[in-house]
């Protein structure tokens, strides 16, 4: 998996009309597929009386995505693959949206129906605020106290997070540190103190 990637800062909705139809189109972050589930649930639960809740959703991102999406009862290829083709374009991981149809009266047709979906999943992405996720890995190293203060300095330019500090024989330092910038750090620390210091990676989240 990608270990820095762009998803949602917040929930946003957005609404159009075409023909008297309102498309109410609502896009959030979902890390699991059973969040994005959840997700869709909730917005079923939120407006029971609509007549479509097409939904198309991301988990992951690059080479490990988990795609779902539906057309819950639209005509056939005409809500959901063009919701997930924007969805795809926008560029995103861990992201849910469901767009929403109260149906005003007039058919709109195969085409229509694939206008209005793609239209009201464009709009919605358009301001959707986004944020870098980051992989991060658990990190101890077993310091001794001449080089605490050396390997202290070096933490920032790693952007890694002191968890604790255990002072016994050693200081121990527990960090989380991005999983990219490990390696680099690892072969940094190891450089300086001539291979007697070597980080022990703990876990990734």
């Amino acid at each position: 998996m990608s270990q820095r990637y762009p998803i949602p800062a917040q929930t946003i909705r957005t609404e159009i009309n075409i023909k008297r139809s309102r498309f109410i189109a609502t896009v959030g972050r979902a890390e699991t597929v059973e969040a994005a589930r959840a997700f869709i649930q909730q917005i079923r639960a939120e407006m029971p009386d609509a007549s479509h809740h097409v939904y198309a959703f991301r988990v992951g991102y690059g080479s490990s995505v988990q795609e779902g999406l539906s057309d819950d009862g639209e005509p056939a290829g005409t809500s959901g693959k063009p919701t997930m083709a924007v969805l795809r374009g926008a560029d995103l991981g861990d992201v849910v949206l469901v767009i929403t149809r109260y149906f005003g009266g007039t058919k709109l047709g195969t085409g229509g129906l694939v206008r209005a979906y793609s239209l009201a999943a464009k709009e919605v992405l358009d301001i959707l605020p986004r944020i870098e996720k980051i992989s991060t890995v658990s990190v101890e190293i077993p310091v001794p106290y001449a080089h605490y203060d050396q390997v202290k300095r070096l933490l920032p330019d790693y952007q890694a997070t002191i968890l604790d500090e255990i002072f016994a024989k050693d200081v121990t330092l527990k960090l989380s540190i991005p999983q990219d910038l490990f390696g680099p750090f690892s072969a940094h620390i190891r450089e300086f103190t001539l291979g007697n210091i070597a980080p022990i990676l703990a876990s990734e989240s």
